[in-house]
């Protein structure tokens, strides 16, 4: 609804008027722009996403996170809104920061559950939902979701993905990184 209600304001706004000395191009940017404000309300990624109920496929216990083991869950995935992650048990940290009903953080949520199987031992996965908990968003310095992180034993970044990111490019960066 909100969408519709920035496509109605957008329209009438002043960027429409005739004095205008491009109003084709204005009228063309803020059509772009409206479309775009649909496309995102409507793929769930907008900031109403923030207020709704959660339905995480996984979970774990908060304080397995805090001691750096992974959580033994159906899919060995870290959920946590805790910070104080312990790196240096496991020889890559994937980060994913998303949220639960963003339709492309849904869409990592099977690859990181892979890669969390895969690779149990030499690679630890946890999943950040900023929607619920904007701390972690903040303090990876995130823009867009959704972000993979990777921090080595030591705790630094080493790399950082924005978007989707396909298992199978995924698995050559931390096969790049030794693990095996």
């Amino acid at each position: 609804m909100k969408a519709l209600e920035l496509f109605s304001s957008i329209c009438s706004s002043s960027f429409l008027k005739k004095q205008d000395a491009f109003p084709r191009e204005r009228f063309h940017l803020t059509l772009s722009a409206a479309l775009l404000a649909v496309t995102l309300a409507a793929a769930g990624c907008g900031s109403d996403g923030a207020q709704k109920e959660s339905t995480a496929p996984a979970s774990s216990n908060p304080q397995s996170a805090a001691a750096g083991t992974s959580a033994v869950t159906e899919s060995l995935v870290i959920v946590t809104d805790r910070l104080d992650i312990d790196f240096s048990k496991h020889l890559v940290t994937f980060i994913e920061i998303g949220a639960d009903k963003c339709i492309p953080c849904k869409a990592m949520q099977p690859i990181m559950r892979e890669i969390a199987a895969e690779f149990e031992g030499q690679v630890q996965v946890v999943f950040y939902d900023v929607w619920k908990n904007p701390e972690p968003g903040r303090k990876y310095g995130i823009q867009l979701i959704p972000t993979q992180v990777f921090m080595d034993k030591t705790g630094q970044e080493v790399f950082r993905h924005v978007g989707l990111f396909p298992k199978d490019e995924l698995v050559a960066f931390l096969k790049k990184q030794g693990v095996r």
